[in-house]
């Protein structure tokens, strides 16, 4: 029943005492919205974007967590300017790999859920706790998964509990697993780690973390083709979220420009990086 059907008035469901979980409320009053309420035929599969590498790692009092901006459908570049990291709340961002349209609704369905219980609680949900409810959502696409529709995000937070910046990675069925110093999902993850595994530094300067963050995209482009490097004629730069105890804060264009420019000049002539 509408809000308009009885006289302006909101439904009962809406005016009863529950769950500080948004996504529990849908699932009893609205469950056709949720992205696993929406059922393919059996056997059914569908071609759609899928978006592709994301890196995160810690620096000294803070997180930084990045993506390239490529989405593929099959050998076909779907979009070359896709954001694939974006702030959960202020103190955690949360960035996508797979199939791009759910996991887009995903992340929008958790940031409202972070916010709903903030609201109904009157305080901030705890960094693990965060990663948890993540993690239930996730379970709730595994039936889409199976059908070719999976969603594998990568979240990254400042715990303001321990002071420090915390990473957890997933898998398809909701598994849940904290990572630390650095880690990437996404197609061109293997090449990646090769790179974050040699650049990374424990308590860096966040700085030094976005060269390496950006480095390990490149490295993932030169080797996978759907991940998209930083686009110079285009001025298509990767996206990267940094997040300490003053909260979440995007790097500029400016400022992500001038650490690829740096990073040619650096590899021109030694293009493996790292001598």
């Amino acid at each position: 029943m509408t809000a308009a059907a009885d006289g302006g008035r909101l439904p009962a469901a809406y005016l009863a005492a529950g769950s500080s979980s948004f996504t529990e409320f849908l699932l009893d009053h609205a469950p056709g919205v949720l992205p696993s309420g929406r059922r393919l035929p059996a056997g059914a599969s569908i071609e759609a974007p899928h978006g592709t590498t994301i890196v995160t790692l810690t620096y000294a009092g803070g997180v930084l967590i990045a993506g390239d901006r490529r989405a593929t459908m099959g050998n076909l570049i779907a979009n070359r300017e896709m954001e694939k990291v974006f702030a959960a709340d202020e103190f955690s961002a949360v960035g996508i790999a797979g199939t791009a349209g759910l996991a887009i609704e995903l992340v929008r369905l958790f940031q409202v859920e972070l916010e709903h219980y903030e609201k109904i609680e009157g305080t901030l949900m705890s960094l693990e706790g965060k990663a948890n409810r993540l993690a239930s959502m996730i379970r709730g696409n595994l039936g889409m998964a199976m059908q070719g529709l999976s969603v594998v995000p990568l979240f990254a937070g400042f715990d303001l509990e321990a002071q420090r910046g915390r990473i957890f990675s997933y898998d398809v069925t909701g598994g849940c697993y904290e990572e630390h110093d650095h880690h990437s999902v996404g197609s061109g993850s293997l090449f990646a780690r090769g790179a974050l595994k040699k650049l990374y530094r424990r308590e860096s300067a966040p700085e030094v973390a976005l060269r390496v963050a950006v480095e390990a995209l490149w490295d993932a482009a030169d080797d996978d083709s759907a991940t998209g490097g930083p686009d110079v004629g285009r001025r298509i730069w990767p996206t990267v979220a940094l997040i300490d105890a003053d909260g979440v804060r995007f790097a500029t264009d400016e400022q992500v420009a001038a650490v690829v420019e740096a990073l040619i000049a650096d590899r021109r002539g030694n293009p493996g990086g790292v001598p």
